[in-house]
């Protein structure tokens, strides 16, 4: 016979598993994830699916605590799995390699935000690294997604921070000795900025000799002005000594020694400086995104150094070391998740 002590005998300790599982809950939320959710867009996998994967464990603790037999009980996990299951198996294929993919990729980390990579026919710079793709900012202040599982089972090219080897290939005609050519251009490399440059001389055509002059960039943000300058350097360099470039299939012909050639030479005016780089504007939301990234490591890194030194500091300097860290972790929280995307004016 049915009564309110049964009742309450039965589902007391339902009530209170619920309870204790809402606390934890919300303890792991505020302390573990919280903590989490400012260290970048790359650990919003790690929250998500660690807050899956602590319901799905509450919610089979909530089943085997039920005053049920255990038939039932086991009937109801039975039905679980394969609600799970179902779901796993009714979902779409690309979108669960995409998932896995990007779990990889948080454990491999071939790429960070704000890092130049090339991948098929596109390059540009990383803004977002999501759950089922990843974010670039292109050559011509596009963005394009990239899903996870295609940066895994293609090769994926990625600038070094520490810099990267940036080169010109040019044509020039057999009468003029190499090794002239080679002191222009490694001239033009040391005035781009370029460190330890070098020529090879590539091919010997029909008409002419293709020369490549590389050196290495160390400021890699300023990768497309750096390869316009190089351009321009050589150009320089080769014309205001008289040199021609050629085209692979171009000969040089000239009616005799006295016929002026027509070579452009440097300007003798000043010409106009632009402070802004190309960089300024095709990169915005990668640049802005990458420094989201380093202010955040830098105030972590500053909060974790203060908290170190406050067991052997003073009653006044902890004070005031606990204030900066109230500071700094005020700074934190305003710092945005995502890069929200510039508007067009």
């Amino acid at each position: 016979m049915f009564t309110s002590n049964n009742f309450i005998g039965d589902w007391l300790p339902v009530v209170i598993t619920l309870i204790i599982f809402g606390l934890l809950t919300w303890l792991v939320q505020a302390v573990f994830f919280n903590k989490l959710k400012h260290t970048g867009d790359e650990n919003i996998f790690a929250r998500q699916l660690g807050m899956l994967t602590l319901m799905l464990v509450g919610l089979i603790t909530v089943v085997i605590m039920l005053p049920v037999s255990e038939s039932l009980e086991l009937q109801i996990l039975s039905l679980i799995g394969l609600v799970l299951s179902g779901l796993l198996a009714f979902s779409s294929t690309t979108l669960f390699s995409n998932l896995m993919a990007g779990a990889l990729m948080r454990f491999t980390q071939p790429f960070r935000t704000g890092d130049f990579i090339s991948f098929d026919t596109f390059f540009g710079r990383v803004t977002e690294l999501g759950l089922f793709d990843c974010e670039i900012q292109t050559e011509t202040r596009e963005l394009v997604s990239i899903p996870n599982n295609l940066l895994i089972n293609k090769p994926l090219s990625v600038i070094r921070r520490s810099g990267t080897i940036i080169s010109v290939e040019l044509s020039l005609g057999y009468d003029l000795h190499h090794s002239k050519i080679d002191t222009l251009l490694l001239q033009a490399a040391k005035q781009t900025g370029l460190e330890d440059p070098f020529v090879h001389v590539t091919q010997l055509g029909d008409f002419s000799v293709t020369y490549r002059v590389s050196g290495l960039l160390v400021e890699i943000k300023n990768l497309l002005t750096a390869r316009s300058n190089f351009h321009r350097h050589v150009l320089d360099c080769l014309h205001d000594n008289d040199i021609e470039i050629m085209s692979p299939t171009f000969v040089s012909q000239h009616a005799g020694p006295d016929v002026e050639r027509k070579i452009a030479h440097s300007p003798g005016f000043n010409q106009i400086q632009n402070d802004n780089t190309a960089e300024d504007v095709v990169f915005d939301k990668a640049e802005q995104a990458q420094q989201q990234a380093t202010d955040k490591v830098d105030l972590l890194e500053q909060i974790k150094t203060l908290e170190s030194k406050i067991p052997e500091a003073e009653k006044d300097q902890r004070k005031a070391m606990e204030k900066r860290i109230d500071t700094l972790k005020q700074e934190l929280a305003e710092i945005k998740n995502v890069v929200e995307t510039p508007e067009d004016e």
